[in-house]
């Protein structure tokens, strides 16, 4: 018992490491946890004070224990199965890969980082880089969606700005759920997206077993009452224009819905800009069949740095308008009761229906139909005239800004386009550049369905 034992130095420093390990994580860290907890179930209590719709308790869930939840669902453990007998593999080889989904799935939302960072961030972005305006079609039907139902909004894809845009433009009425792509599990914007409580999807997988888990963590969250936001276009438009629906996260949802559960109201949300940040990038990859699409983050955080740097400096280089208008609610009760079979495809298009029915018209895009149009070039009382007789031939309370000021809105955008070398200014007169039609169309095309 007494007598002396010698150690290596490196033996007596790693055991005594793992023995400082082994009493921290019994006795400090469940308290620090604890005090964790505490301060952010008290963040959660001030927050849901505001808002319109209060955070479900689902997304307050561990992490680890959503995880475990998820896997072990009845139609989870059946797909296991399934995936074991097909591939010829043990069953506990497929279940950990359902749990390796699961974990690139399941999110780590956290208020204090949603609501003290996301929300803070979003809104000096969007006010740094636009003027931003929100309007609705009807904002008293969207403050009478019932509180127990959960609200999905659906939105259409212009730019990756979408995501900070909605974020501060919906921070009043809940914390949102997104649904993200591959491109956003980049070290360390994964974390961030994910402490926001987004959720990782891979919009390309053909796997079977990777579907049904992330159809369980939809439906699960649909049915906890989880305010969600998806891009039914799956992605950004190439060319500007509207795109067709991709049906995936709409059918988990129909797929789960019961009539005697939970209501689910669809709220259109439709977004324009005068300036997509990305409009080059995403016309070289049309261009190249849709396959070239290359925005490395470096280049995305380095464009921004810069905006940010030219606005500390006091030099304010907004890029115009950015728009996000709130269309009709679509109740999934409604909507079920005049819908036989499938509800899935017949939903999806009325929603993209009702969101491009509701597209904001700002002053580039509506210059550009103009340009696009013009047989030679107009001298600036030419195009004012036409622009105006443009914006008199819409619908009562479409573009209503630029009723009240068109000149105003005029000269924004022949500002604008000619900054960027889309229009030619000389001897007064204004004419589309050739070798920037592509870009001329890409803005005509977000609102062409309007105004033809």
């Amino acid at each position: 018992m007494t007598s002396t034992i010698e150690l290596p130095l490196w033996l007596f420093v790693l055991t005594l490491l793992f023995a400082v390990i082994t009493a921290a994580s019994h006795l400090l860290f469940p308290s620090v946890r604890w005090f964790f907890r505490r301060r952010m179930e008290r963040v959660v209590a001030r927050v849901n004070d505001r808002l319109e719709r209060p955070i479900e308790p689902f997304k307050l869930a561990q992490r680890h224990d959503m995880i475990q939840r998820l896997i072990y669902q009845p139609d989870v453990t059946r797909a296991v199965s399934e995936h074991a007998a097909e591939e010829g593999i043990p069953e506990a080889v497929a279940f950990e890969t359902a749990k390796r989904y699961a974990g690139e799935i399941v999110p780590s939302f956290s208020a204090t980082m949603y609501f003290g960072v996301a929300i803070r961030i979003a809104r000096f972005l969007s006010r740094a880089f636009y003027r931003v305006r929100l309007t609705h079609v009807d904002e008293a039907a969207l403050d009478a969606i019932p509180q127990e139902s959960t609200v999905v909004y659906v939105i259409n894809h212009k730019s990756n700005m979408d995501y900070v845009l909605v974020t501060y433009l919906a921070a009043r009425r809940s914390a949102l759920s997104y649904a993200v792509g591959e491109w956003a599990r980049v070290w360390p914007l994964s974390r961030l997206i994910r402490a926001m409580g987004a959720y990782f999807i891979r919009r390309k997988s053909r796997n079977d077993l990777y579907r049904r888990v992330l159809a369980a963590y939809v439906r699960l969250a649909t049915e906890a009452g989880v305010a969600q936001a998806m891009f039914p276009e799956g992605r950004l438009s190439l060319d500007g224009a509207p795109q067709d629906p991709k049906l995936g996260l709409i059918k988990y949802i129909t797929d789960a819905y019961q009539p005697d559960g939970r209501d689910v109201v669809f709220v259109p949300v439709a977004i324009n800009y005068d300036r997509v940040l990305e409009d080059r990038i995403l016309l070289d990859s049309a261009a190249q069949g849709g396959k070239g699409f290359r925005a490395r983050i470096s280049v995305i955080v380095g464009f921004f740095f810069r905006q940010l740097l030219l606005r500390l400096r006091g030099k304010v280089h907004r890029f115009g308008n950015a728009t996000v208008r709130f269309g009709e609610p679509v109740s999934m009760t409604e909507f079920s009761k005049d819908v036989q079979g499938d509800l899935a495809k017949p939903l999806g298009l009325k929603l993209m229906k009702q969101i491009n029915a509701v597209v904001p018209i700002l002053p580039v895009p509506l210059m550009s139909v103009v340009f696009e149009t013009a047989q030679g070039p107009l001298t600036r009382e030419e195009v004012g005239a036409d622009f105006v007789a443009r914006l008199a031939a819409l619908p009562e309370g479409r573009a209503q800004f630029m009723r009240d000021a068109p000149d105003v809105a005029i000269e924004s955008a022949l500002k604008t386009l000619v900054g960027r070398r889309v229009l030619t200014e000389s001897n007064g007169t204004f004419a589309a550049n050739t070798d920037q039609a592509e870009i001329l169309r890409f803005y005509a095309n977000s609102i062409r369905h309007l105004v033809e």
